[in-house]
Order: structure tokens, then sequence, then C-alpha cells
């Protein structure tokens, strides 16, 4: 049995898929701008822009409950939750809530404020940079959301959709 053609067409698809592989992992490092640290547990040092210029700092969110949710425009699950953090901000900013959208989005600021008005996003939202990305230990997954208490300890790192109910029973706990 002659197992050099097959060998030979596989071996072809097999150094295909780890091509492929390695440019994937290549397309997220640079879409994520990500490190590999972990979050200190406590809500790093960053300051980030809005999608208006105006620089938003993490010594804003100090003595708050704070959720920093790193999201962006084309990711469907981080559109799904746009509504909880909005009926969250509502409920919750007269006691003590932050919430800051720190948005992944290449497509720039212009792309952001259209969506922030088509949304009606009520909370403030940035621009990430690499410092608030490193800062939280690197964003490998959308929607990535930190719910962060009153003393400024990260309480919880989320990766992935979650629904109102979820948020809320957490940040109650905290106020």
């Amino acid at each position: 049995m002659n197992f050099w053609p097959r060998l030979k067409k596989y071996g072809t698809v097999l150094a295909v898929l780890v091509l492929l592989g390695l440019a994937a992992s290549w397309v997220a490092d640079r879409r994520f701008r990500g490190g590999d640290s972990i979050p200190s547990g406590s809500l790093p040092e960053f300051e980030v822009a809005g999608p208006d210029g105006k620089p938003i700092r993490s010594s804003d969110l100090k003595g708050k409950v704070s959720v920093v949710d790193f999201w962006a425009t084309w990711c469907g699950p981080c559109v799904e939750e746009v509504p909880h953090f909005n009926v969250l901000h509502e409920r919750y900013a007269g006691k003590g809530l932050a919430i800051l959208g720190i948005s992944m989005d290449d497509g720039g600021a212009q792309k952001v404020r259209a969506f922030v008005r088509r949304y009606g996003v009520a909370y403030p939202v940035a621009m990430a940079n690499d410092q608030a990305v490193k800062g939280f230990g690197g964003i490998f997954g959308l929607p990535t959301t930190f719910i962060i208490d009153r003393e400024g300890r990260i309480v919880e790192k989320i990766i992935g959709y979650r629904d109102l109910d979820y948020f809320d029973s957490r940040i109650r706990k905290l106020l």
C-alpha cells in the first residue's frame, strides 16, 4: 500500500491549517491588543477618550460600584447587552453605580458615536487603548465585562453575554 500520495495530500492540508491558526492568532492579538498578565485584582489606572475626545479616567470610577464593559459595534452579544446596561444605569446611577463601555472597534470614534446615537446608549463610552486593555490583563473575547466594588477591587470578570438579571443580582449585592 502506497502511503506517500496520502501523506503528501494530508500534509499539505495540515500545513494550511497550521498557517491559518497562526494567522488567526496574529489577527486576534492585533484586534484585542492583549497582554499576558492577569488583572491584579484592583481597578487599573487608565485614561481613555470618549468618542467626543473628552478623557475618561479610572479615577472617575473610584468610590463607586463599577461595570467596565469591553465591547464592539460588530459584536452581536455586545449589542444585546447594551439595553441591559441602559436599564442598570437608569436604575442605579443615583445609588453609586458607574458603567463604562470601552469600544474595541477599529473603525474609530465616528462609528462609535453613530452606534451610541442609534442604540440610545445612556452610559459613558470610550475608545480602547493599550493602557486600558493591558491594565485589565488583555481582552481575548467580547464582550468582556468587569464588575468592581466601591473599594476598587475587581470582584468578577465575565467573558461573553449575560442577561439583565445576572448583572442586576451582582450589582445589588455591592451597592
